[in-house]
């Protein structure tokens, strides 16, 4: 497979406007990737499968990632005046990264024999941004992957053939793969109770049914 920065390149002059990235690995494995906005991501997607030097003809993977707000912290030098004289200094400014949803592809042709290629989407946001197209129109593996990720995440896959739960039932709220997920206390039915599960089995049953406030659940 030719190197990634050399299709990043091709990726550009082919789909104008795409806005692509590399990002780096720092694993031993070195697997970097390719970060596309959602806007193009059909387009590069298409390139991608297309190419005669690439035909990344098959997705073997789509998994879902949850950032969430991080605390940055920037210096900065300003100037102040101290007993009428005019100073620099370094100043630590924090400030909240905003977190968000990722889509995380796996593609290698099958019939070059080469791969994989990772490709990234990001959402906007965790909350009212979480709209991503689906890539399931041009690699039909995708579809039910896509689901799962909507299912766990909670990521709206736009132009989705049939996008619905694929785990957990229709009724269920929330996203169990989200990493602020709190699950319920309700194992008053676990017919082997043991560990943690033991416990909360036991605060369920003094209770009397009734649900104690539960902590976030671990990462």
């Amino acid at each position: 497979m030719e190197p990634l920065e050399s299709i990043r390149d091709r990726i550009l002059q082919a789909v104008p406007g795409a806005r692509i990235e590399l990002v780096p690995n720092p694993s031993p494995s070195g697997q970097h990737s390719l970060l596309v906005d959602a806007e193009h991501a059909l387009a590069v997607a298409r390139f991608l499968r297309d190419d005669p030097q690439l035909r990344f003809d098959y997705c073997s993977n789509v998994t879902g990632v949850d950032w969430l707000d991080t605390e940055v912290e920037e210096k900065v030098r300003t100037k102040v005046r101290v007993d009428g004289e005019e100073r620099e200094v370094e100043e630590t400014r924090k400030s909240i990264r905003p977190g968000y949803l990722e889509v995380v592809y796996h593609l290698y042709s099958v019939g070059l024999r080469h791969g994989p290629l990772v490709l990234r989407m990001r959402t906007g946001n965790r909350t009212d941004q979480v709209h991503l197209p689906s890539l399931t129109p041009v690699w039909r593996s995708c579809e039910f992957q896509e689901r799962e990720v909507f299912d766990l995440f909670g990521v709206i896959f736009d132009g989705h053939p049939d996008l619905r739960r694929i785990l957990m039932w229709d009724g269920f709220e929330d996203h169990p793969m989200r990493k602020d997920y709190v699950e319920p206390d309700d194992y008053e039915y676990e017919p082997t109770p043991h560990g943690t599960v033991a416990e909360k089995a036991r605060r369920w049953l003094e209770t009397g049914g009734q649900a104690p406030s539960a902590g976030p659940a671990a990462s």
